[in-house]
């Protein structure tokens, strides 16, 4: 079940972030001739509910991919549907052409797609640094071992320098608070070296200066291989940091897509406007 989603009034003011004028065509899809990650056609049933229903989604290489939606939209099922938690009814999942719709979750990591949680998923009794460690040893064979240490160094030093977490390194996870702690879920999987990176509700809990902070880290990680890898896949209910941070955007309502464009494309868009806001006539 998706988290709690802001009141109307909040979204209301942060989807209208720029005046609104007439409204704009949105595009059928983002951009996904050059998708890394794909859905097409989705559906998923539980008994006589359809918790998604023909769904598509794109996540384009080297860019951030927005996925939004009122509570209960079907954000997070989709979620499990792309890592494996959950088989779809119909429909296929690509991963850079190749059909993983039948993949388990452990296989679609080892491709390199790495997810992070709404809940915070850490070794609450290790260091900082030794949460990314076990993350980095996990995704590579024998590291448990001692092979690749100094690749293993080397990565780690890397994505602790990138997230500043440097003065917390020795730290115990299970005492940090939760932007601190958002940052190390995010280390992580990065020291996964994933391909794809989805992230559930990666702001909730973060104040303001820390969710500034965050969509910073985002714009350095997306694409930052050099290859167009990560792409990011992003579930958020703070409209401030998606229209500022992604790319193309797609909204569910009900477990069906309404939406998917630009964020420019998506303000002015009166079916998200009355998915968000119970408007009835937005003309």
């Amino acid at each position: 079940m998706d988290a709690d989603h802001p009141s109307a009034a909040t979204t209301q003011t942060r989807l209208s972030g720029e005046p609104v004028t007439a409204p704009i065509a949105v595009t059928a899809t983002a951009t996904a001739t050059s998708a890394l990650l794909e859905a097409s056609g989705v559906s998923v049933r539980f008994g006589g509910l359809h918790a998604l229903d023909d769904v598509d989604l794109a996540v384009p290489a080297g860019e951030i991919t927005g996925l939004i939606g009122p509570n209960g939209a079907g954000k997070t099922t989709m979620f499990n549907v792309l890592t494996g938690l959950i088989t779809p009814s119909s429909g296929r999942v690509g991963l850079d052409g190749d059909d993983i719709t039948r993949w388990p979750p452990h296989r679609r990591g080892r491709a390199g797609i790495a997810r992070t949680f709404q809940r915070l998923e850490l070794f609450v009794r290790m260091s900082v640094e030794d949460n990314l460690v076990a993350a980095w040893e996990a995704c590579h064979p024998g590291a448990v071992l001692g092979r690749g240490r100094a690749e293993r160094r080397r990565k780690v030093s890397q994505v602790m320098e990138m997230l500043d977490l440097w003065r917390i390194a020795g730290l115990q996870a299970g005492v940090l608070p939760t932007g601190q702690g958002r940052m190390v879920e995010l280390g992580r999987a990065l020291c996964t070296d994933p391909r794809v990176l989805l992230l559930d509700e990666p702001s909730s809990g973060l104040d303001a200066a820390e969710t500034a902070r965050f969509c910073e880290v985002l714009r350095t990680v997306a694409g930052a291989h050099g290859s167009g890898e990560p792409a990011v896949l992003l579930v958020e209910h703070d409209m401030s940091l998606v229209m500022e941070v992604c790319d193309h955007i797609t909204v569910l309502d009900f477990g069906r897509r309404i939406a998917c464009g630009t964020p420019a494309e998506i303000r002015a868009d009166p079916s998200v406007r009355a998915a968000y806001l119970g408007e009835t006539d937005v003309a």
